[in-house]
């Protein structure tokens, strides 16, 4: 038994000693945006008409919106496909927020990974259930396993959006060839705490985290580079 427990290798010399505290971190982490994300969406979905504002500021709504496309309410693609493409990604990030809980990566590029994580979650369960569980917003107030069945089926529900800063709001200049005389808007996405997430995070690991980002996906070689290095010290 003795000669068995000296013959096992140790552990690999790119894998983090407190990995597990870290993946802890990183479930914590994801758990508590989701949270704030559809308690956000749930209180809007059930406490406003669609098209309605609460205004904060001049340059600051609750806008209730919905959108079935992309982040910021773009549009590009059918709906079930756009569904099944998050649904992927979000295993492929999961994946690889996994992997960077485990590697010797910095605390600060596994909370940003994990921010995309949770924000495309966050709009997946939207387009999943929301169309079965709620009824529709128009002209009215929706609510929720109503009797009649929800306004989509499974895959189908529409995101859920929020806010909106028209910071900027005034008129084109008369002289102004095609545009003169209309009115201007900086910032008129729509958006919510999820899409915000997203934003945030690739913003950061772009500022940041980079080359970290590179690492990452040279998978292998990058593991080999790190075990050849710790040989060498």
């Amino acid at each position: 038994m003795t000669e068995q427990l000296e013959q096992t290798p140790p552990l690999a010399p790119y894998l983090h000693p407190n990995w597990r505290k870290r993946s802890g971190l990183a479930a914590g982490f994801a758990l508590f945006l989701l949270v704030i994300d559809q308690a956000i969406k749930l209180w809007v979905k059930t406490n406003m008409m669609l098209g309605e504002s609460i205004k904060v500021t001049d340059w600051f709504y609750i806008y209730f919106t919905e959108n079935p496309g992309m982040a910021f309410g773009w549009e590009f693609f059918d709906k079930i496909f756009l569904t099944v493409f998050r649904i992927i990604a979000s295993f492929g990030i999961a994946w690889l927020v996994s992997k960077i809980a485990k590697g010797k990566y910095n605390t600060g590029f596994l909370l940003c990974m994990t921010a995309i994580f949770s924000g495309a979650v966050g709009n997946i369960i939207d387009s999943i259930f929301y169309g079965h569980f709620f009824s529709h917003s128009y002209g009215q107030v929706a609510t929720f396993m109503p009797s009649g069945g929800g306004y989509e089926t499974w895959l189908h529900g529409k995101v859920v959006d929020m806010f909106y800063f028209p910071i900027i709001n005034t008129e084109w200049p008369d002289w102004m060839p095609w545009v003169g005389g209309e009115e201007f808007v900086f910032f008129q996405p729509i958006f919510n705490f999820a899409d915000a997430c997203i934003s945030v995070g690739v913003i950061i690991l772009i500022i940041f985290y980079s080359r970290s980002f590179s690492e990452l996906l040279g998978g292998n070689k990058h593991q080999k580079q790190l075990q050849k290095d710790a040989e060498e010290a």
